[in-house]
Order: C-alpha cells, then structure tokens, then sequence
C-alpha cells in the first residue's frame, strides 16, 4: 500500500515548508464539496474515504480533524519558525482545523508536565507539581551539588574552570536524551567515544554525578531540558495509557526541517506512523545548523522509507545559490583549480582588522546612502562576532543614519546599567548586602535613576524595530557622571551589613551640585529610607515588588522606555520570578538554616557572573520589517532562515568558517545514532568540517540574491596571519578598494 505520508527533500528556499503547508491543506478541503464529509464522517452520497480526489490524490480515511480536538501536531526546529509555520498554516485553512505548533523539545515539556500523575505512579516520585529549571539556574545548582567532588585536581584534569566543567557535564545528560539514550549508559558510550585519552575525566565519573544529579531533581520535581527529553522518551512514549492518549489527539503530524529535530523526535514520529497517523516532513540535505547541539540529520533521514519522497529541484531563480555553490564548493575543496568567480562575488582585502571593521561599514553605507540598496536588504555575516566588531560596525553605520538590528544578540543582562542600578538599589535596601556595593556602583545608580520623564507624545512605542541606543545618544539625566561623583565620594558610607546615603548636605560644597540633582538625589534618597522602613516592617512581599516598585518609580513612569531597555528589564523580571520560585520550593523539601538576605546576595551574584542574557520571551514585530541592516554569526542567520539581496561574510579567511565553535557540544559525535559511542579521530573531525563548509557555502549562498562581498584581514585580532578555507575564495574574485 502507497504511503499516504510525504517526505519533501529540497535546498533552502526552495519552497519546502509552502509545499508542507500545501499538503495539510490538500487533506483538510482536498475539494470543496468533499470538506463536509472529511470534517463529519458523513460519506452519504459522496466519494469514499480512500478513493482519489479530482487532483489523483488519495484522501487518508484516519483523517477527521474536529474543532473540539487538537488534531494536528506541528513541529518545527527552533522557536521563531514554530510561530511562523503556525501562522501559515492557520492562515490557510482560515482557521478551521485544530493545530498545535511547537519545538520539539516544548512539546516533550508540555507531555511531560501534562501526564506528570503518569510518572509519579510509574517512577514512585513525591507527588508535587514539577518546575523547569532555566539553565542558569541548573548551572548554578549543580556546581553546588557537586562542590565536593569538583576539587582542585579534576579541574586541571579537565583543563576548563569550575563553571565551564559544569555545563559540559550537563551537556552530556542532554545531548545522551536528545539520542535516546538512558543516563545510566553514558559512562559506556564516553569510554568506548574517547577509548584511550587519558586528558579527559573518568567516564563513570561523570556518569556519576549526572545520576547524582538527576536523582536530586526528580526527588525535589525540578526539570531541566535533558531530565524532560529523557523522561518522555524512556518513560512517557513507551507507556501504553501514554500511547492511547497521544494517538487519540494527534491523527495528523507535520514537521518542518526535521534535519535540525533530536533522534528521539523519530520515536515520535514513528509511533504516530505506526498507529495510522498521516505525516509531513521536509528535510534539507545541506541544513543540519543543529548538527553538534543534539540535531540528528542521518537518523531522521531514515523516515523517508515510510513516505511518498517529493524532491523540490532548483532554488529561485534570484538566488546566487543556482549559479555559485557548486563553483566555489570546488575552490574551497579543490584549492588548486584556477577559477575566477563573476562579478556578483567581491572582496574587501586589508591588513589589520580594525581597518576591515571600518571599511566594511564605509562600503555598507556608501551603498545604501547611493540607492544601490536599502538597509533591510543587507546582512552581515560572520562565523564569531565580538564585542569590538559589534560594536564598531554599528557605531559607523548608526553615525550614517543607517540602523542595524544584531540578530539574538544574547549579551550579559549585567551588562546593561540600568540592571546594575537596580542590583544596587536591592543591596543598599536590604540589610546585609553591604559588602556588594562600592561608591562607583553608587554613582551609577543616582546616574540612572535620575532619568528625566519624556513624555509620551514625544517617544514612540519600543518595538523591536525601535532604534538601538548608542553611546552619543543617552537618556537626559538629572544627576549626570560627574556629579553622581561627587555624591558618592562624599554621601556613601561603606557598612558590611547597613551601608547608607547621608544628606546632600554631608559635602561641604554641596552647592557645587546644583538645584536639578540636589532635588532628584533627594527624592531617591526618600525613596530609599521608605523602602527600607517598609521592608522592616515586612510590608514587601519579596524583592520581585521592590524591583517593580523602582521599575515604576523611576524607569518608567508613564514614559515609553527604549526597546532593549525593556526587554532586559523584563527579562530581570522574569529572572528573579524564576529564582524565587526555585528557592522557595527548595526550601520546602529542605530547610536550610541561612540569613534571610543570603538568596539576594546570590541573586546578585548569579547576574554579576554574566550568566543570563537579556532575551525575554519575544515580542512578535507589528507592522512592516525593521529597516535595517542585519548583524549575525552563521549559525544565528541559517537559524533564522533569512534572505537578503547583499552578503558580506566578515572574516572571510577566518578558521573558524570550518570549525563548529560554541555551536558543537563536548562529545556530541558519540551520541548520533548511526555511530553510538564510536570514537571521534583526527580523520572524522576533518571530513566533518569539510561537510559543514560545503553545507554553510551552499546555504549562504541559496539566502543572497545580488551579491556576496568576502571581507578578509590578514592578520586577525591576535596578529596572527588568517589562512582559513575561504582564502582561495577571497583570491579569485573581484577586489573592492577602499
């Protein structure tokens, strides 16, 4: 019997997920006068369940979609496609059919907390409701827990500090679920990976502390991403109440990009197959942006056996793609063939990097200030940015009246001074918090709670197409730097348990301030003596109210904030919010006998590490796309699957175009299905990194319409001469003088 499932291979852009949206469609209302019967089961008259519809296609008999049941699964590889694909879809249908679009690890978290009874029966656990740890936070729980062990030795061992040990320990445990692997069997799959390397841990050491680890979670119903994926697919996908429940839900199942989706997705998806559910699945042979973070591409291929296989041949025809990958996927691997590339492919060519950063951004602008382009139809693409490249680059092209929008730019919350401001605020507010403020966290402070109120009227709603602040544009202030100098130097008095502001007055030419900032320092100065005399009196809840109240009082005010103001005080919010209910139930599976203020004092901590980014839930944009040029590393721009008319891949002659950098987690080749536990040698890390140049260069280049400018330095930020694969690219074709 010919599947009724569909498998659609094609590049990038080459229509996969329209062709996905196309086929759900086609079994919903495969004809108008048949949409009836479909969605009623009422055959009388009309054709038969199973027989061909006036297009020759077969309409599966199993699917019945009915508004009181979600019966559409949606799956897709990362957040922002999920929305998109979901919309799509909707969009479509008008609306009629039930759909359920998530990621699949949302889904497995949804299934998880959803059928939680099931597994408090089935794992014996405490009967509590079960709460996500953040990673942050399962960071910051796990170093504690495994203090003890972690000593001096096994860090030298490691040859990575504390923090960073942590985390690629906690990779383990997921990227082992991702696979469908049971925790108790990474100790064999790491000593059969890593055989005789005597650099790394001992394997059942770090089997060890992860069952340490997830013993301690389970028993205080704390979840992290690898706990839920391997709770779903050891326990939930074989439970047979489990089975019954998901294939009376789900008739229908649709997965965009599944070669960015973990193994255990296939088990999913399997079991729906096998249980008469109808699929969709596109898969990209050059995707796989995922390959390295838990992504599977080879063991998801293998659904293709059970599907109808539909392969979207060609790319658009605007795309350079068509024209370019094969040619310089044969210079990259083939350096000595004498090609020259057209005219669509520039370079930019210096000796210092620092002289790339500002020709580039001159290139970029002359462009645009020319009409050659506009500013949302330009990208720049790097495989690493740092803050001296972010920040330079968007520093030219904002001077040029030209806005630039640095795609999921995750930098520290600490970062922020507003959020430092804050921090302070809580530590000169609650006792005991003393020895973490200084006079110039001080300073900053008064500095950033003496904003002046813009109204309304004047400051348009932060979106996230609103304009980046930058350095020659801050907000008005009452107290500026130098004053807020003065005050600090001459009114803070340092104490380890109370420190406090003392009147204006205290400095003897205090009339050097000035009447503005004596009467903004005077209000916070009140502010802060109410919140302490209310805190005493425990009429603060917790100090998630004393943040908003400051939030309230002195940020907000009815003015409209700038956008990244916001998020990054949203995301404090949502931070905090998260601590506190972690701590709070922590301290009711185990009271510890600390000082009331201890969980502040690491709050702080916690924040001043760098460990949380500013990246609150998002905020969908409305209205037209912002107008501006995009800013990102490879791996951010192929998530985000954007096109643009002109590329400008920065440092082009960079190693780093061929290495998985922050991109591949530690031992994640030991845990792809098709070679389990194999070890990892010097001749596979070189075929992988060939595969992934061949997969970026092809994927770039089916993104980019117009042009592609290759800028390349010869020395890099260390001085050190740059010869990575792209070089012969850089060497065949056009130069751009600066």
């Amino acid at each position: 019997m010919v599947s009724h499932s569909v498998w659609i291979v094609g590049t990038s852009r080459s229509g996969k997920t329209a062709r996905l949206v196309e086929q759900f469609g086609s079994w919903v209302k495969s004809e108008n006068q048949y949409t009836e019967s479909i969605y009623t089961k009422n055959q009388r008259g009309k054709k038969g369940a199973g027989e061909a519809n006036a297009k020759g296609e077969r309409i599966p008999e199993f699917l019945d979609l009915k508004q009181t049941e979600p019966g559409v699964l949606v799956l897709a590889a990362n957040d922002d496609n999920r929305r998109e694909l979901g919309d799509r879809i909707v969009t479509s249908t008008l609306g009629k059919y039930p759909v359920r679009a998530k990621t699949p690890l949302g889904f497995f978290q949804d299934e998880v907390i959803l059928f939680w009874p099931l597994l408090i029966n089935s794992l014996h656990l405490k009967a509590q409701f079960p709460v996500r740890l953040r990673p942050e936070t399962e960071q910051e729980l796990a170093t504690k827990l495994w203090r003890s062990q972690l000593d001096e030795e096994i860090l030298r061992l490691a040859g990575v500090n504390e923090s960073r040990l942590v985390r690629r320990i906690l990779d383990l445990l997921q990227l082992a679920a991702y696979s469908g692997v049971l925790c108790e069997d990474i100790a064999q799959i790491l000593a059969r990976g890593l055989g005789e390397n005597t650099t790394t841990l001992d394997p059942e050491f770090l089997a060890s502390l992860l069952l340490d680890w997830r013993k301690w979670c389970l028993e205080r119903g704390l979840l992290t991403y690898g706990i839920i994926t391997e709770l779903y697919s050891q326990h939930l996908l074989s439970d047979r109440n489990y089975q019954q429940h998901l294939i009376k839900r789900y008739q229908a199942v649709l997965a965009d990009d599944v070669d960015d989706h973990p193994s255990v997705a296939r088990l999913l998806f399997e079991l729906l197959l096998d249980q008469g559910a109808v699929g969709a699945f596109s898969y990209n042979p050059d995707g796989g942006v995922r390959l390295g973070l838990g992504a599977d591409p080879n063991y998801l291929e293998g659904l293709a056996e059970r599907c109808r296989v539909e392969i979207l041949n060609g790319l658009p025809s605007e795309s350079l793609g068509e024209q370019l990958a094969k040619q310089m996927v044969e210079l990259v691997t083939e350096p000595m063939v004498l090609l020259s590339l057209p005219k669509t492919v520039y370079s930019i060519q210096t000796t210092s990097r620092a002289q790339l950063l500002r020709q580039t951004a001159e290139v970029i602008a002359n462009a645009i200030q020319s009409q050659q382009v506009q500013p949302e139809e330009v990208a720049i693409i790097a495989p690493g940015l740092d803050a001296i490249a972010r920040y330079t680059l968007i520093e030219i092209l904002v001077k040029q009246n030209i806005q630039v929008e640095s795609l999921n730019d995750q930098r520290p919350l600490i970062s922020s001074p507003v959020i430092r401001a804050l921090l302070t605020m809580l530590a000169l507010v609650y006792p005991g918090l003393g020895r973490l403020v200084d006079r110039d966290a001080v300073a900053e402070m008064l500095v950033v709670l003496s904003q002046k109120q813009q109204p309304p009227e004047n400051s348009p709603l932060p979106t996230p197409h609103s304009p980046l602040p930058t350095p020659n544009s801050p907000l008005p202030t009452h107290i500026d730097p130098v004053r807020a100098g003065l005050i600090a130097d001459y009114c803070f008095v340092p104490h380890p348990d109370r420190p406090n502001l003392l009147p204006v007055s205290a400095f003897e030419r205090w009339d050097r301030i000035g009447y503005a900032a004596t009467t903004a320092y005077n209000e916070i100065l009140q502010w802060l003596e109410q919140q302490r005399s209310q805190q005493e009196l425990r009429l603060i809840p917790s100090p998630i109210s004393l943040l908003d109240r400051a939030i309230q009082r002195f940020l907000w005010n009815g003015s409209n904030l700038p956008y990244e103001q916001l998020a990054a005080l949203r995301e404090l919010l949502e931070t905090a919010q998260h601590y506190w209910e972690i701590d709070t139930r922590l301290r009711q599976i185990a009271p510890v006998e600390t000082t009331p203020y201890t969980t502040i004092a690491e709050f702080i901590q916690l924040l001043r590490r760098g460990t949380i980014t500013a990246n609150p839930y998002p905020v969908r944009p409305i209205g037209a796309a912002r107008k501006a040029v995009t800013l990102a590393t490879i791996f951010q721009y192929r998530s985000s699957r954007r096109s643009h008319q002109w590329h400008f891949w920065l440092d082009a002659g960079s190693p780093l175009w061929a290495k998985g950098g922050a991109a591949t987690l530690f031992g994640a080749p030991f845990f792809l299905r098709d070679r389990l536990g194999e070890p990892w040698t010097a001749e596979d890390e070189k075929l992988a990194q060939e595969q992934r140049l061949r997969r970026i260069l092809t994927d770039l280049l089916s993104r980019v319409s117009q042009r592609v400018y290759l800028c390349h330095s010869d020395l890099a930020v260390n001085g050190q001469e740059q010869l990575g694969p792209l070089l012969p690219l850089v060497n065949a074709c056009a130069f751009v003088k600066g």
